[in-house]
């Protein structure tokens, strides 16, 4: 079995890609985003973070999370959401012509794919960044103008706090660049 290296800092923040099982077009389906939110929220009650930037694209997810002090456990919370997730939609999404010998085994659904890409953030720079590349991630893939047009995004709540002004403009070169500056 593959030992993966990942650093893990208690109270760090993380930015997380996951993608769903052959980048099947599934994940802003008002049913798996339900049941994502739900799972999200449960895992949270057991297991507490805070969720900095999360962004839903048709076939992947990008977040950031803040961990509790003394708590590096990001693996435990994935597993436990990914889960719950397809456990929500195993009647939905359940396509045994998707399956392969090696997710049966496993018992692995085919809502998404088995491993995640996580980075943890080095300092504020390194967190604007990767904000940034959450919120303009639809406008990147052609889904939207523009970040403040995509539905599925924290976006719009971090416009309401302040963070974003609303005409955000997203970024060119992954560089940040904001309207009016």
């Amino acid at each position: 079995m593959s030992n993966y290296r990942r650093t893990r800092v208690g109270g760090a923040s993380y930015f997380f890609t996951l993608i769903a099982y052959r980048r099947r077009p599934i994940l802003c389906d008002d049913i798996v985003r339900q049941a994502l939110r739900n799972a999200v929220e449960t895992t949270r009650k057991e297991h507490p973070f805070s969720i900095d930037a999360w962004v839903v694209l048709p076939d992947h997810l990008h977040c950031i999370w803040t961990l509790p002090p003394d708590d590096a456990d990001f693996p435990l919370r994935w597993s436990k959401i990914k889960r719950r997730t397809s456990m929500a939609c195993r009647e939905a999404y359940r396509d045994d012509h998707l399956s392969t010998p090696s997710r049966r085994k496993r018992r692995e659904s085919t809502l998404w794919q088995r491993r995640y890409w996580e980075h943890m953030i080095r300092d504020e720079d390194d967190f604007v960044r990767h904000m940034d590349y959450i919120h303009y991630n639809p406008v990147k893939h052609g889904l939207a103008a523009k970040a403040g047009d995509w539905p599925y995004s924290t976006f719009h709540r971090l416009v309401a706090n302040g963070t974003y002004p609303e005409n955000w403009a997203g970024v060119a070169a992954y560089g940040a660049i904001r309207a009016g500056e």
